[in-house]
């Protein structure tokens, strides 16, 4: 597992343990509810480590223990965490469409379900270990479920949050990425001997990449970027891919 995603995992089961100990006084204190979010601010965090039982505790990190590791490693662990939080934030901010109180980990962990979506849509996923269905494709399912709100005691508005929270901050993340500074870079270069002075700065980053530390996903495909720049030249590059490259180069 990923460094965020082994400690969210622990952090979640440590909570569980100790909820099973507190008093229904002190967990209503950390339940988040729309109608007391000014005066319980902090419930906006303690609200994503709190569980119904040990089966809404156990899919969670289920689906955290299979998507995170990946996106964590794409991302980075500063990015992933971030937009986890910012998942359970916005999961937190849409039930006020919805007032009522709601706990569990399923904001953030929708979040990062998107995240793997947002990369790998077309990355099989097995249901009850025997349906293979697209990541994009059981997105799109879970977001028509939680439109129409199917299935009693969920907090579908959070589960919307989370996608909406991690769309926007996967967004604002590519709108700075080194994909658009390079955009702009090549934009500003005229000059064709310094044109191949970046590339060739930006190939000796790249190949010096460690791949033996990557998820296995990831390695696939910075494995598969390197070989089209053996075979066709840094040139053939789109520019989200030197930005897949320059991602990877950047943490290693």
């Amino acid at each position: 597992m990923s460094p965020w995603v082994t400690r969210l995992i622990i952090a979640n089961a440590a909570a569980f343990l100790f909820q099973l100990g507190m008093g229904p006084e002190l967990e209503r204190l950390l339940w988040f509810n729309p109608q007391n979010a000014l005066t319980r601010p902090w419930t906006a965090i303690t609200y994503m480590f709190l569980h119904g039982g040990v089966w809404h505790l156990f899919f969670n990190m289920l689906g955290l223990y299979f998507f995170g590791p990946a996106l964590e490693n794409r991302l980075g662990s500063t990015h992933f965490i971030a937009l986890y939080f910012v998942s359970g934030l916005t999961g937190a901010a849409l039930t006020f469409l919805d007032p009522g109180p709601i706990i569990g980990a399923s904001g953030g962990v929708f979040g990062v379900f998107l995240g793997f979506a947002y990369y790998w849509p077309r990355e099989k996923i097995l249901i009850w270990g025997v349906l293979p269905v697209e990541a994009r494709v059981l997105v799109g399912v879970m977001t028509v479920v939680s439109l129409f709100g199917i299935g009693g005691g969920i907090a579908h508005f959070a589960h919307l949050g989370g996608y909406v929270g991690a769309f926007i901050y996967l967004k604002v993340m590519e709108w700075r990425s080194p994909a658009k500074r390079f955009k702009r870079k090549a934009a500003g270069i005229t000059d064709t001997k310094r044109v191949f002075a970046t590339d060739g700065a930006d190939l000796k980053r790249w190949q010096a990449i460690q791949l033996e530390a990557l998820h296995p996903i990831n390695r696939h495909e910075v494995d598969r970027l390197l070989n089209k720049v053996k075979s066709s030249g840094v040139a053939s590059l789109t520019p989200d891919e030197r930005a897949t490259l320059d991602r990877f180069a950047t943490r290693h």
